[in-house]
């Protein structure tokens, strides 16, 4: 790729990445800070105003997807930066549910829109390692999570500053990846390297199979970011400090997804979501019977289930349906944003009407059913693989 800087790309890339990650985490603190014992908003609230963070981001990329193909990545990260600084510094402004919940629906839009661009960037840069590299570059979020996690109680929780400081923190990654990308040149998407039409790019993701993968990414991406958003709420009465358990989650999150390249070799995409639903499955169980110290063992199964989920996801679509382009990743992330604010509700009521452990319980019946599927899916690729070397 003449003229591309693809290391400092790939390095633009993940801290665009980073900053979407520390605000999830960072939203995780303000939950108290805005809750009950704060502001006074009641659970149910805290979780609509913090749904617009992912239909917000679904929105994003579901104008973002076709768009990048349409205007290029660059136009579409640009976009990314500017709904960034503005949802950032709406954040700080805000002291109620309604200018909590437009700040957070401008910081969806910019994280979706980063993922909008810089899935299909990556793809793009890296044809012949797509799952190993989209793994790769999502080892950023949970590593942006852990670094939004450890900031955070570092700076209310250990030195005792204002909230509004634990937010401005987010100005620093995202001021980095704008100076990194300005005045790159970039990559056009697969879709428009391989020339296929837009014809066959709508066609494509009406697919049973594509089809089947968005139904199992509302429930993936449920499973991991229902739960890690909030774990402020649902773990408080098992641990002390709950964001040094999400840092703790997302530590592991991010060494798995850094050596994913192995596990990909050995497993296949379809082996990796199999045993990623069984180990999801098991940890929302021990985390609804743990406590104290317990509680990081059961956060550690819960880790090693929803680490591959995303990244491999994203890459099993770019690996085998690659027809779809940017809208299909588009679409998949979209999708799995989508059903996290249609969660965080459900989750906040039943915290409020009955008690944390209920709705862990309730969230795992997500993987549950991830389970039956993949292994469907596992066969189903195992029969595909051996009719097309007949």
């Amino acid at each position: 790729m003449e003229g591309i800087n693809k290391n400092r790309l790939f390095l633009a890339s993940c801290l665009a990445l980073i900053t979407t990650a520390m605000t999830f985490a960072i939203r995780a603190r303000l939950e108290t800070v805005f809750g009950p014992e704060g502001v006074g908003l009641t659970l149910e609230q805290i979780g609509y105003a913090f749904a617009p963070a992912f239909f917000g981001f679904t929105i994003a990329m579901i104008i973002g997807g076709p768009l990048v193909d349409l205007l290029g990545i660059k136009k579409i990260t640009w976009m990314a930066f500017i709904t960034h600084a503005v949802g950032i510094v709406l954040t700080l402004m805000a002291d109620s549910m309604t200018s909590l919940f437009i700040a957070t629906l401008f910081v969806g839009i910019g994280n979706g829109f980063v993922e909008a661009a810089l899935n299909p960037l990556v793809a793009s840069m890296y044809p012949d390692q797509k799952t190993k590299m989209l793994n790769r570059f999502h080892v950023w979020f949970p590593g942006g999570i852990v670094i939004g996690a450890l900031l955070g109680w570092l700076i209310m929780d250990v030195l005792g500053l204002s909230w509004q400081i634990m937010v401005s923190t987010l100005f620093i990654p995202l001021v980095i990846y704008g100076v990194l990308f300005f005045g790159q040149n970039m990559p056009v998407t697969e879709r428009v390297q391989l020339g296929i039409s837009n014809k066959q790019m709508f066609a494509s993701v009406l697919k049973p199979l594509f089809l089947f993968m968005v139904f199992c990414m509302f429930l993936t991406a449920a499973s991991e970011l229902g739960t890690t958003q909030r774990i402020e709420s649902l773990l408080k009465e098992s641990v002390t400090a709950p964001l040094l358990v999400l840092a703790f989650i997302n530590g592991i999150m991010a060494l798995g997804r850094l050596f994913a390249g192995q596990v990909v070799h050995k497993l296949k995409p379809a082996g990796m979501l199999l045993y990623s639903a069984i180990f999801t499955f098991i940890g929302l169980w021990l985390l609804t019977i743990t406590s104290g110290g317990m509680t990081f063992v059961a956060a550690a199964v819960f880790a090693i289930g929803v680490t591959f989920f995303w990244p491999t996801m994203l890459g099993f679509v770019a690996e085998y349906l690659p027809e779809t382009g940017a809208l299909g990743l588009s679409i998949m992330g979209g999708a799995g944003m989508f059903s996290v604010s249609i969660v965080l509700p459900i989750m906040g009521r039943l915290m409020d009407d009955a008690n944390a452990g209920e709705a862990l319980r309730t969230m795992s019946i997500l993987p549950a059913i991830l389970i039956a599927a993949f292994l469907g899916l596992n066969v189903y690729m195992k029969n595909r693989s051996k009719a097309s070397t007949v």
